[in-house]
């Protein structure tokens, strides 16, 4: 049976200031490697983000878009299907946002006033998935978790250690949370990578959040030579 291969965390040169490549370059990556798609979720504008806070909150948006077109061009010349997501951050959690888009972020010019759980709430009201991002990082001391508030937990990141991931396993096991993985990817010299197989191509966004709530996705883990 056919199985489609997709990477759900990946940051884009344009927009997340950690990151090396740019959003063309990570399209041939993938297509090269034989994926199905790739959901771009750059870094918000609370995180390491390229946009500027001083302009108009249109550019911000239109500047934050910058990846995800990018990618979606370059996308639709090769046959990758490209997704619009978001990484938002509260302090060192880090939550990402599918099943939203550009005019989600325009209709919403107070976003960054809102409470974290507010933001929860609201994305979820609206549509929007969350996937709490590797919950467990290395030396951070104060965790937050939002064990009610989330969709799913991202138990696989090719950029954690095995504890980190170890640990995020746990919490979405004690909870019951559905599980995730993405490889965090901010260069194409990584060589550990992960995400999800699904049995039916997405045609939308929306589409991984529901195989996701349905169990209709399986985790992996895989190796890439070296760029």
């Amino acid at each position: 049976m056919t199985q489609y291969k997709y990477e759900t965390h990946l940051h884009t040169a344009e927009v997340s200031r950690c990151a090396k490549h740019s959003a063309e370059e990570f399209v041939r990556f993938y297509n090269e490697r034989g994926y199905t798609g790739i959901f771009i979720t750059d870094h918000f504008f609370n995180g390491n983000t390229t946009v500027p806070p001083d302009l108009p909150w249109v550019q911000r948006v239109d500047l934050f878009c910058r990846g995800y077109e990018h990618a979606a061009a370059e996308g639709a010349k090769t046959g990758l299907d490209v997704f619009f997501g978001w990484e938002y951050s509260y302090d060192w959690a880090h939550l990402l946002t599918y099943g939203l888009d550009r005019e989600w972020l325009l209709a919403h010019p107070d976003l960054l006033e809102w409470p974290v759980l507010d933001y929860l709430d609201r994305v979820h009201a609206d549509g929007g998935f969350i996937v709490h991002a590797h919950p467990f990082r290395e030396k951070i001391q104060i965790l937050h978790l939002f064990p009610g508030r989330i969709d799913a937990v991202e138990v696989l990141n090719s950029g954690r250690s095995d504890d980190a991931n170890r640990h995020a396993l746990d919490y979405a096991e004690s909870f019951r949370l559905p599980q995730t993985a993405g490889s965090d990817i901010h260069s194409t010299g990584m060589t550990r990578l992960s995400g999800v197989l699904s049995k039916r191509r997405f045609s939308s966004a929306a589409d991984y959040p529901a195989a996701v709530i349905a169990g209709e996705t399986e985790i992996f883990e895989d190796f890439a030579e070296k760029a």
